[in-house]
């Protein structure tokens, strides 16, 4: 009996055993099922990622940007072949190791290094190290592959121009975007060591030039090395630009400047087309386009000449008596004077307590506006500024475009100051004193311009009133489709005045020419209009002129415009501290005046072939 209960119950235990057994095989399989299906269902869109990027990576490839010509088709600024170096992180399994072998190499800063490689962007996006590679430096990375895992050198294209400094100013420069350009909206689609332009028309215009890169997928191999190209999607190249400067123009304004500190602007009265805009001194944008170091950065912003700073648009400076010019508008409008009316001039103006002096000492006898403006007689312009008032001239200063921006297509343009009692009070919380109103009268005071408002300003008179906004850029065309945009020119308003006025002052400048302040611009070929400027720098001093340090001597001013009969081209010239504007500038003025009729209009360039077969040549086989 014993041994029948004895073996029930080992049949018992058994059972359960084998029960338990079962239900430990069935929680494994479950568990290794619920495994399997998380990692093949759940996750497996994430691991065939992480599998394929061991074996794949996404390389943007950077579009060519587009070209810029001058107005006659002359290639101003183009794209190179270069070679480029990036990084992929990802690769990278010793990052010091790698920064330091990099830098034995290239001779690269190591902490130029790490700060590229923490740029913003996952450990698969390469990071840009170094563009503008030499083939020696290209193939000495090529040459040292296996130590230098997730290196990678590409063919790009690299902006080149090949005037160098040649209109530096208007074309301007590209670089590097940085981190505070990426969070703009306006640049949403861009990515670390995308290129952009950071001055002048590059840097307006950039969307349109800047084209949309391309990528390419490649097999890499356990280093991170290219080993097969899969996909690609080519990068779209830039649209081109077609600007309105004559480069033959450009050039002569940049001579004849020389080393001297200064501007010269030349436009078509009738449009706003700008024909040259110098600025001196001048940088070289292939310079800028490359990576700088901090010391070099350093040595361009600190010189004393301030080479980035463009003269032209963004220099402000008394206009002296070249203001005598809407001075002579206003009086005969609001017949403050009549074309007539004479005022004595016998060397100085009294005014309360002081004198205001006229540059001629003797004074100039009884003037009416014509011989004034011949003349350039001072004390007749303190007469009428002392009877019209501030306000008045402001308001004539402002209908020309002075104190404020002309709207010309390049960024951070400078406005001048057109003074009233209203802008004193603002500015310098502070009454208008009717001494004040005296030294505006011939362009002193707190009155500045630019060269560019200048030159729009004689454009204006030389065009019976009417004003055109400044134009840079008088074409855009796709390079893809071939299509050409043309921006049209922008009439801003009217100057209100009465044409009979525009051919009293117009006679008058004609004269300044013939027998005046200018008479050194008088021209055999074509006839001139102009108003000399002597801008005061520092209060007046006595003594030769030659006795004084040269940065405390005057600014000289000449505004032309020519043939007086159907005005053709406006100019302005300013050469700092080179005293008087007759002597100095109106020379200067003349030289450009008689180029631009000159020179032989070429035949107009043959667009969107003459872009293709650029295209075609400088998309490098090797992308």
């Amino acid at each position: 009996m014993a041994s029948g209960h004895h073996s029930e119950t080992e049949f018992g235990d058994f059972h359960r055993r084998l029960f338990m057994l079962r239900a430990g095989l069935l929680l494994v399989v479950a568990l290794l099922a619920l495994r399997l299906w998380h990692l093949q269902i759940k996750e497996g869109p994430y691991y065939r990622d992480l599998s394929e990027n061991n074996r794949t990576r996404q390389v943007l490839i950077e579009p060519a940007r587009g070209l810029i010509y001058d107005r006659y088709g002359v290639l101003l600024a183009n794209n190179v072949s270069s070679f480029t170096l990036y990084v992929t992180l990802e690769d990278v399994k010793d990052r010091e190791k790698l920064v330091g072998k990099l830098s034995d190499l290239l001779g690269l800063d190591p902490e130029f290094i790490q700060k590229k490689l923490g740029g913003r962007g996952g450990k698969l996006v390469p990071r840009k190290i170094k563009d503008r590679m030499t083939l020696r430096d290209a193939v000495l990375v090529e040459s040292h592959r296996l130590d230098l895992p997730g290196v990678m050198v590409q063919v790009e294209s690299q902006r080149n121009y090949p005037g160098g400094v040649t209109a530096s100013h208007l074309l301007g420069y590209v670089g590097e975007i940085s981190a505070e350009q990426l969070e703009k909206p306006d640049f949403s689609d861009l990515h670390q060591g995308s290129i952009v332009g950071q001055y002048g028309v590059e840097k307006s215009f950039d969307r349109y030039v800047r084209g949309q890169a391309g990528y390419k997928n490649i097999e890499v191999d356990a280093h991170g090395h290219e080993k097969r190209q899969a996909v690609v999607e080519n990068p779209q190249a830039g649209a081109d630009l077609y600007l309105t400067i004559d480069v033959r123009l450009q050039k002569l304004a940049e001579e004849l400047l020389g080393n001297e500190y200064g501007a010269i602007v030349a436009l078509d009265p009738t449009s706003g087309d700008i024909f040259a805009m110098a600025s001196r001194p001048a940088f070289d944008p292939n310079v800028l386009s490359r990576e700088l170091t901090s010391k070099q950065w350093v040595e361009i912003v600190q010189d004393e000449g301030r080479p980035l700073n463009n003269r032209a648009s963004q220099g402000q400076y008394p206009p002296g008596s070249t203001f005598k010019v809407p001075m002579a508008v206003a009086a005969l409008e609001t017949k403050t004077m009549a074309p007539s009316s004479t005022v004595a001039c016998n060397g100085g103006y009294p005014f309360g307590n002081r004198v205001f002096r006229d540059w001629k000492a003797g004074g100039h006898g009884a003037v009416n506006l014509h011989s004034a403006l011949v003349h350039s007689c001072d004390v007749y312009f303190y007469t009428v500024g002392q009877r019209m008032g501030i306000d008045v001239m402001a308001e004539f200063g402002r209908q020309f475009g002075l104190g404020q921006s002309t709207g010309i297509e390049l960024p951070s343009e400078r406005s001048g100051i057109m003074p009233s009692t209203a802008w004193k009070q603002k500015a310098r919380k502070e009454q208008w004193f009717p001494g004040e109103t005296i030294s505006a009268a011939i362009g002193q005071g707190y009155v500045t311009v630019t060269p560019l408002q200048m030159a729009n300003l004689m454009g204006t008179v030389a065009n019976d009133g009417v004003n055109y906004r400044p134009r840079l850029v008088q074409a855009v065309m796709d390079r893809m489709t071939g299509n050409l945009q043309e921006l049209p020119a922008v009439p801003r308003g009217k100057i209100n005045a009465k044409p009979e006025t525009f051919h009293i002052i117009k006679k008058a400048l004609a004269d300044v020419v013939k027998e005046g302040t200018a008479t050194r611009a008088k021209s055999e070929m074509v006839t001139i209009g102009g108003k000399t400027g002597t801008a005061q720098v520092a209060a007046l001093r006595t003594g030769p002129a030659e006795s004084i340090p040269k940065k405390f001597r005057d600014h000289a001013w000449f505004i032309a415009f020519a043939p007086v009969e159907s005005p053709k081209i406006a100019v302005a010239v300013l050469v700092e501290h080179m005293g008087h504007g007759g002597s100095a500038a109106a020379p200067l003025a003349k030289e450009i005046i008689e180029a631009y009729f000159k020179f032989p209009a070429p035949p107009p360039p043959t667009l969107p072939e003459s872009s293709k077969e650029e295209q075609a040549q400088e998309t490098p086989d090797s992308l």
